[in-house]
């Protein structure tokens, strides 16, 4: 594995070609209050040549505390995940992927300054309810764990740690938690989980923060 200090320039310019983002809408409910229905938004971003007689694996990407589904940027031509996709893509250096970058907080509530903290807690439901299968069902995915990731950055990551690896095991295989916050489940129920199901093998985890990340660094 590669690892450099900033984006090289070659992926951080506009290919020729590229990919495209889309705002979706869909129905969940208030998962953290009285369970009432709700609509959320989320941004896609499909690979250039996107082909819905393909099937194509998904990353659903998470926020941190104080973002929203907009925080990575995913808004536009200008994005930079756009653009290290698209010249991945392009350079043919990675397989075609969508990339899903939802709204943490499963509560009525979900705005960047509103919801409880413990809202992001109950993101699991949605993801296995809602958002999972709007995916599935709206876009062209091989719909199997094999070809499902999850990843987020400080809060984003205690969720992919908290509900990828300890609640939706079964539905992702590929994970990424980057300076993630605390998780509420103790480490050894962790690995006590991951024993108990052989069947449900991690392909990847990928679990980082800086030395100087004092509340990022008790997680990693």
């Amino acid at each position: 594995m590669n690892v450099v200090d900033a984006i090289p320039v070659q992926y951080r310019v506009k290919t020729d070609n590229g990919g495209n983002i889309e705002k979706i809408t869909y129905n969940t409910k208030d998962y953290f209050g009285d369970g009432g229905d709700i609509t959320k938004d989320a941004f896609v971003y499909l690979p250039d040549g996107y082909d819905g007689t393909k099937q194509y694996g998904v990353l659903y990407l998470m926020h941190g505390i104080g973002g929203d589904e907009s925080e990575w940027g995913m808004t536009g031509d200008n994005s930079m995940i756009k653009k290290i996709m698209d010249n991945l893509t392009v350079k043919g250096e990675i397989e075609s992927f969508i990339i899903v970058t939802p709204n943490g907080r499963s509560s009525r509530e979900y705005g960047r300054e509103g919801s409880d903290f413990n809202s992001f807690y109950k993101f699991g439901q949605e993801l296995r309810n809602d958002l999972i299968p709007y995916i599935d069902s709206h876009y062209a995915t091989f719909a199997d764990r094999e070809y499902r990731a999850m990843a987020g950055l400080s809060m984003g990551g205690m969720q992919t740690i908290n509900i990828g690896i300890c609640e939706c095991l079964d539905l992702i295989s590929w994970f990424g938690a980057f300076s993630a916050a605390p998780t509420s489940y103790q480490s050894t129920r962790i690995a006590s989980y991951l024993e108990s199901n052989p069947e449900l093998r991690i392909n990847f985890f990928y679990n980082i923060c800086g030395k100087e990340d004092s509340v990022a660094f008790s997680s990693a």
